[in-house]
């Protein structure tokens, strides 16, 4: 198991944690929102805590002065879009920016020019900026229409051109399956499935049931000679090893490396760590 630590982020801070909530910095403003696994004390005073510009309580925002509609975060040379959403969250997910990292490098030191990365659940898109800014040829997939617009959004806002990722509006098992009867394949493959979820013509989406068939069908998108596959996921009462377990199922035949643990965030003001989620992930040796 490698748990993997947030790398050193200039517009994010994970400023305290505790009493089932996290007090987070997004670049110039201080937000706080639950995270049920905080069940130990806070470290800064009460004082740190309400200064917060925003508290997501009772499912809803509560602001102490307006707030933009959206703002700016950049790490390196990805820019992005950051908005208080009604699910408590930003669209940006700080503890990934080790896995930015870790897709770009993959790409840079494919044997293949300009491999075809597939992003599915693609959500905000910062994965898939990532691995089009190293050079790779993306196609993201939600079935979200506004979390494409968003990822769109951020794809300019990094100074991509217009057309570097191919944008697909579908279910992805409904995208899977017509791409396995069109023979398309993909270098290199990023899984971020939520634990439930709807597509596009309400189809349903179930972690626990459909990961089998979801990845059975990523199997026979993958080119003969893939570069990577990296597998996250968040809020599900399962491990990493699990994650670790159906990789290596997947990639039995394949010659590689397999690597699974938890994604960490770290608290700025102190030495403590806050796991945020799990992930697996396969590389060419």
């Amino acid at each position: 198991m490698v748990n993997l630590i947030q790398t050193p982020f200039a517009d994010y801070e994970l400023l305290d944690s505790g009493d089932g909530y996290r007090l987070e910095r997004y670049g110039a403003y201080r937000i706080v929102r639950p995270d049920p696994q905080a069940l130990w004390k806070p470290h800064l005073p009460t004082s740190e805590w309400t200064n917060a510009i925003a508290t997501y309580r009772d499912k809803k925002w509560n602001c102490r002065t307006a707030m933009p509609e959206h703002w700016i975060m950049s790490y390196k040379d990805l820019t992005f879009h950051a908005r208080l959403t009604p699910f408590k969250h930003t669209g940006i997910f700080p503890e990934q920016s080790v896995m930015w990292d870790w897709i770009g490098d993959q790409v840079k030191k494919s044997a293949v020019p300009n491999p075809k990365v597939l992003n599915l659940f693609g959500y905000t898109g910062i994965a898939s900026v990532a691995a089009a800014k190293a050079g790779a040829q993306v196609t993201h997939v939600d079935a979200s229409k506004p979390a494409i617009t968003w990822a769109r959004d951020n794809m300019i806002a990094s100074g991509l051109p217009s057309d570097a990722i191919r944008w697909i509006l579908d279910d992805v098992i409904t995208f899977l399956k017509r791409e396995v009867k069109r023979n398309n394949t993909y270098d290199a493959i990023i899984l971020d499935p939520p634990v439930y979820g709807h597509g596009p013509k309400g189809e349903l989406w179930d972690f626990f049931k459909q990961v089998p068939l979801l990845l059975s069908l990523v199997k026979s998108v993958l080119s003969k000679s893939p570069l990577f596959l990296l597998m996250n996921a968040y809020a599900i009462s399962a491990s990493s090893i699990m994650l670790e377990n159906v990789i290596d199922d997947l990639m039995k035949d394949t010659p590689g490396v397999i690597t699974s643990g938890e994604l960490i965030l770290p608290e700025s003001t102190g030495h403590r760590l806050l796991s945020t989620g799990i992930y697996g992930r396969w590389e060419r040796k």
